[in-house]
């Protein structure tokens, strides 16, 4: 491995779609570099000025050539264009050992790019969002409790989900509100999804026709299966002593949402490329976004833990302790995160740019090494992530019983 090529201090952000928020304006208080790239540099200092950061950052017009003129070793580049232009934008940042970073899903065409990133002494940053990104922090967390508790070579089954949700605050006729383009909501619910359920490798191909109700702090909305979710049970470390009965990552929708979506997923069921992208710009005109709407952020992600007929156990609320229901010990522990938006910025906002921006810090101080980072990798790192988004204002609650 190449040693790490020290972070220059310029932060060049390219984008500033719905994602973008606060995150960003942590950035400018961290460093005096910060550079937004957008559509025009007219269109880049709106975005500026929106934020509050007019003179703290310098508003520039994208384009690829035009990037790839400006960077230098050590800079960073944070992506939030889609996760199609990502391949590209990494190149660029190889060739000019530059770090960078996104919070998309790892492609396959960034990955093969991950071994020259190592060579080249660079940091890729991805999957350090909100979902993927906080999601991942929260299992990491669970389930490094539940090992102490449990023990990695005890036989045990365990159910893990984790689901998550934009939505509106106010629940509408639509039961949803587009916190990203209708498009990429719209082709996530045309790919196939798999996870485990009932013990049993589950693939459907019409992820919203697995859709089912799943109750949040009393609350009830409704969930369904999204990409595919067994690769996670290595990266989240679970052991192998341990056999999942259901591990599952998906979205979360408010109560009536399948039926409010009936002639949409009517026509995504026999329509083309074109159709779709035509039946999203009319979504996009029926349903648009305005500065008076407020969004809704819900994540949920819990773990139980059973193993079966071991006989008498610890019993009550003792921390990371397993407990004992009949003559098994079970282990639970779950994440809530519920936040509302507010006129300043949008809680998807928030919660997808405050993430990243935190992972952008932790390529400047040069804490994470060269080549690939999804979020924090490990449960130790996790909780320190988690402490520093709540004290960075992203609240969420842990609930432990056994």
């Amino acid at each position: 491995m190449a040693d790490l090529v020290a972070a220059t201090g310029t932060v060049h952000w390219v984008g500033a779609g719905l994602s973008t928020g606060s995150g960003l304006a942590q950035l400018c208080e961290h460093t005096d570099g910060v550079r937004l790239w957008h559509r025009t540099a007219e269109r880049a200092a709106e975005a500026l000025g929106r934020l509050g950061l007019t003179g703290r950052a310098e508003p520039l017009a994208y384009t690829l050539e035009a990037l790839t003129d400006r960077l230098a070793p050590g800079d960073v580049v944070v992506s939030m264009l889609p996760a199609s232009e990502h391949p590209a934008l990494l190149a660029a940042c190889v060739a000019r050992r530059a770090h960078f970073a996104c919070s998309s899903y790892v492609s396959d065409a960034v990955l093969e790019q991950v071994l020259p990133a190592r060579a080249a002494g660079i940091v890729v940053l991805t999957e350090a969002g909100l979902d993927p990104g906080i999601d991942h922090l929260f299992a990491h967390s669970l389930v490094a409790r539940a090992r102490r508790a449990i023990g990695d070579d005890t036989a045990a089954t365990y159910r893990l989900t984790s689901y998550c949700g934009g939505v509106p605050a106010v629940p509408d006729d639509f039961r949803y509100r587009f916190s990203w383009a209708p498009l990429g909501v719209l082709n996530a619910l045309r790919s196939p999804a798999r996870h485990i359920e009932d013990g049993i490798e589950t693939e459907v191909g019409r992820p919203w026709e697995a859709t089912r109700e799943h109750r949040v702090d009393g609350e009830t909305f409704e969930v369904y299966p999204n990409r595919d979710s067994v690769p996670f049970i290595e990266q989240y470390e679970l052991p192998r002593a341990w056999t999942p009965l259901t591990f599952v990552r998906g979205t979360l929708r408010l109560d009536g949402w399948l039926r409010a979506w009936g002639p949409v997923f009517e026509r995504l069921r026999t329509g083309d490329d074109a159709s779709i992208a035509a039946l999203a710009e009319e979504l996009a005109a029926t349903y648009p976004t305005t500065d008076t709407d407020r969004d809704r952020v819900v994540l949920a992600v819990s773990l139980d833990v059973r193993v079966p007929g071991s006989g008498p156990g610890d019993t009550g609320d003792t921390g990371d302790r397993a407990g004992e229901v009949g003559n098994d010990r079970v282990w639970s522990g779950s994440y809530l995160l519920d936040l509302v938006g507010d006129e300043e910025e949008s809680a998807m906002a928030r919660c997808v740019s405050r993430p990243l921006a935190l992972g952008v810090r932790h390529i400047l101080d040069g804490s994470l090494a060269p080549g690939l980072s999804r979020a924090a990798e490990t449960a130790s790192r996790s909780e320190e992530w988690l402490r520093e988004l709540a004290d960075q204002g992203i609240g969420f609650t842990l609930r432990v019983r056994g």
